[in-house]
């Protein structure tokens, strides 16, 4: 397949360039630098001059606190340009898989979220991310993620394993949950939804929920260190509050996947081990 890939600068990006390479596809992949998914003319130049057979539309602004300080950009970027890339894809024929977000739910349910709950985001990047969603026609591929760590780029892992080589102590929220994803598993996944050209909403994600503070146990234990430097604490608890609200529930259920027969991402546990052994090899 030819495929195009948006934001392939990112930790998803890369390992979607990587495997698709390794895959014997001919991949694109373009960062804001190349092409400015915001500007409809260039995006529909794009599409038109390489005529990809699909597009997976990774770009996004995901800086959640900053997005609520500008809603304009955050819409723009997160939404508007969704509507270009799935006007392009349409026009020239290519499949269109977008990324979205955990985010895009309230996080009030006691449950795991199915991909038919309906959507209420609290956040200004939640309600962009919507948006986006909402640009995308039924023959689309739409992968709903969250806690996305990996090699490439700042996350929660590398964040964690910094503060503990800064700090005896470190705090973290025992009430927010999620699952954790890694990049490496999120890109293959994608792949095989992308390659099938299976349309609809799917959620995917590595299996185990987890809180953050019992994420930040696991990634101190995986590195050979003592998960008891870790405490928890609320996150009505926190100074300063953060601006942008977090989901409490944040488990996304990965029902498509399992009703349809698709094999799901493994437990957490096993990417997060390889990668914190990545990590400290340097």
């Amino acid at each position: 397949m030819k495929v195009l890939v948006t934001g392939a600068d990112g930790q998803l990006g890369r390992e979607l360039l990587a495997l698709l390479h390794g895959g014997g596809h001919d991949v694109v992949g373009t960062d804001q630098a190349t092409l400015d998914v915001t500007d409809r003319g260039a995006v529909l130049q794009a599409v038109a001059g390489l005529r990809p057979d699909a597009v997976i539309h990774a770009a996004a602004w995901t800086a959640v606190d900053a997005c609520e300080t500008d809603p304009d950009l955050a819409f723009r970027v997160n939404a508007l340009a969704v509507r270009h890339v799935a006007e392009a894809s349409r026009r020239f024929g290519a499949h269109l898989c977008h990324v979205s977000t955990d985010y895009v739910f309230d996080g009030t349910k006691a449950a795991p979220y199915l991909e038919w709950d309906p959507p209420n985001p609290q956040s200004v990047y939640g309600r962009s991310k919507l948006g986006g969603e909402l640009e995308l026609g039924p023959e689309a591929t739409l992968v709903r993620t969250s806690w996305v760590c990996g090699w490439h780029g700042a996350n929660m892992v590398k964040t964690i394993l910094r503060l503990a080589g800064e700090r005896d102590e470190l705090t973290f929220v025992d009430d927010q949950r999620g699952c954790p994803t890694f990049a490496a598993d999120l890109a293959a996944k994608m792949v095989e939804l992308v390659v099938d050209r299976r349309p609809g909403v799917f959620h995917v994600t590595n299996q185990g929920p987890v809180s953050w503070f019992e994420f930040a146990q696991e990634v101190l234990a995986s590195a050979g260190l003592d998960p008891g430097r870790v405490s928890p604490i609320s996150t009505a608890d926190l100074a300063p509050p953060r601006p942008a609200p977090r989901p409490a529930n944040s488990v996304l259920d990965n029902a498509a996947l399992r009703l349809s027969g698709v094999t799901l991402l493994p437990h957490h546990r096993e990417p997060l081990d390889r990668l914190v052994g990545q990590l400290r090899d340097g």
